[in-house]
């Protein structure tokens, strides 16, 4: 994605501006999981797992639909100094349920919930290392584990043989505004400078699903807001063609309705 006007400011990590850090997919990481995958940006490593249970809800019984929700946590070393397991303060911080609620929110926005059944499919997003954008990981990474669950259940009959629960693929990525330039995908390092910064999540088609921007030092103008979400879809694309190969390209696009 590089071009001539990108190639001049280098980051500390050598990347031009609108470039992502070299991200990989381990699927499948986990033997018990219905589906899982391992995924790193960069120093961020996330692992994806994919729990598919029949049933639903009780608020949901009986109306033919089913339901994906997601968790998400960081170990206590997933960082520079150690912290505590949420488990031992008692309570969960508002960090991690805002961040669960993205996830959850990030998926349901490209799944036919009729199409699943009264199936439920939980995603667990575990931080093992991060290096800045884990939460965007953790949606990409989540959406390679729900594929490969909701093909799971449909090897064992629960879900239809026919039945197209993804609508479409779903990926996000950090973008931000480092001493005045637009960037792509951002390390720890440059988001904790950042004068703006943003994480945009995006359809495999080019859809906003979600976008989080915060002026964290002086207000940014429409041209930036531009540059941003430009910065995103572009990477989010990328991303989409990552997961497809992930998934040895079965990950559907652009096919299905909006759920109803």
């Amino acid at each position: 994605m590089t071009d001539s006007t990108s190639a001049v400011t280098v980051r500390a990590d050598g990347r031009a501006v609108d470039e992502l850090r070299p991200v990989t997919v381990e699927r499948g990481w986990s033997a018990h999981a219905e589906g899982s995958a391992l995924i790193s940006f960069g120093g961020t490593k996330v692992l994806c797992t994919a729990s598919f249970t029949g049933g639903v809800p009780r608020w949901l019984t009986g109306k033919g639909k089913g339901w994906v929700t997601a968790e998400y946590a960081m170990l206590p070393r997933a960082t520079n100094s150690r912290n505590d397991r949420e488990s031992i303060k008692g309570k969960v911080g508002g960090r991690t349920h805002e961040i669960s609620r993205l996830i959850g929110r990030a998926l349901r926005a490209v799944v036919d919930t009729k199409a699943l059944g009264e199936n439920t499919i939980v995603i667990d997003c575990d931080v093992l290392q991060a290096d800045g954008g884990t939460r965007t990981a953790a949606i990409t990474g989540a959406y390679i584990a729900l594929a490969d669950a909701i093909e799971w259940g449909r090897a064992k009959g629960l879900v239809g043989k026919n039945a197209k629960p993804l609508l479409d693929s779903v990926a996000a990525v950090s973008v931000g505004i480092i001493d005045g330039e637009p960037m792509l995908d951002l390390a720890y390092v440059e988001d904790v400078r950042a004068e703006s910064d943003m994480n945009v999540v995006v359809t495999g088609r080019g859809l906003f699903v979600e976008v989080q921007g915060t002026a964290e030092g002086a207000p940014f103008d429409k041209r930036e807001l531009d540059a941003l979400l430009e910065l995103g879809l572009a990477g989010c694309a990328e991303l989409r063609d990552i997961q497809a190969g992930a998934l040895g390209e079965k990950a559907p696009v652009g096919e299905g309705v909006p759920n109803g």
